[in-house]
């Protein structure tokens, strides 16, 4: 920083005065300024030398202060505890999950409904079709009637019926002229046959129907009637549905 050099009139040597006078003088008798170049020269000759006084390391400029943050936006932005959006996000995260499993299973309800009811209506009509081929016979066409019986029938169920259709079934009829012929039991007023649904799945079904049968044979007078009641079990198969099962109740 420099020290401004400061002149007062009427101070320094008599001499520096007297020629400072006489430069006046002559500057009014010329017309021209009174500070004109040798005034000037005269007086930049009489003046104080201006010191500079320098640091020893230098004059280090002071840091910038950092910028204070504007205090709208202190007001507008809340304090949020350390961790929160991960912790939203989490959140988000899970509730989709939950939502997304509950959407599966539902649906997964909806379509086991559906084809659970579908199974029950085709499972009826196929246990009405199979139980009047299944329970019945003639001595003249045994084979023929048990051939269309097995084509209706699946699993081991299916063998077993074979094995005793040949053993036991067969030969009796053809001794004794069997003949039987079984309907499923119906109102006299024609309304529906007397079939139910006792449980279904999408894959199988237990049918429950009164069946009627009518036998023929030498060792009975006449015609015999019996009123059964069948519990016939279905399952579904790539030919459509097939008996597992059949039980005299």
């Amino acid at each position: 920083m420099a020290n401004p050099t400061t002149r007062t009139r009427g101070t320094g040597s008599p001499a520096r005065r007297t020629l400072t006078a006489a430069a006046r003088a002559a500057a009014k008798r010329a017309g021209r300024p009174e500070h004109d170049e040798t005034t000037h020269r005269a007086e930049e000759r009489l003046s104080g030398h201006t010191v500079v006084i320098e640091p020893p390391g230098g004059w280090d400029d002071p840091p910038e202060p950092a910028p204070e943050p504007d205090a709208d936006e202190q007001e507008s932005a809340p304090a949020r505890p350390p961790g929160l959006p991960r912790v939203l996000t989490a959140a988000l995260c899970l509730a989709l999950v939950a939502a997304l499993a509950a959407a599966a299973v539902l649906g997964w309800q909806y379509r086991q409904g559906q084809q659970t009811a579908r199974a029950r209506t085709e499972a009826l009509a196929a246990a009405r079709k199979a139980a009047p081929v299944v329970l019945s016979y003639d001595y003249r066409h045994l084979d023929r009637d048990f051939a269309r019986a097995r084509a209706l029938l699946t699993g081991a169920f299916r063998d077993q019926y074979g094995r005793t259709t040949k053993t036991v079934v067969g030969p009796t009829a053809k001794k004794y002229h069997g003949v039987v012929k079984a309907t499923v039991a119906a109102p006299t007023d024609g309304g529906a046959p007397a079939v139910s649904v006792v449980s279904a799945a999408p894959d199988r079904a237990i049918v429950l129907l009164f069946v009627n049968q009518i036998t023929q044979s030498t060792q009975v007078s006449g015609a015999r009637l019996d009123l059964n009641r069948v519990r016939m079990t279905l399952a579904r198969t790539a030919d459509g549905w097939k008996v597992s099962a059949v039980d005299a109740l």
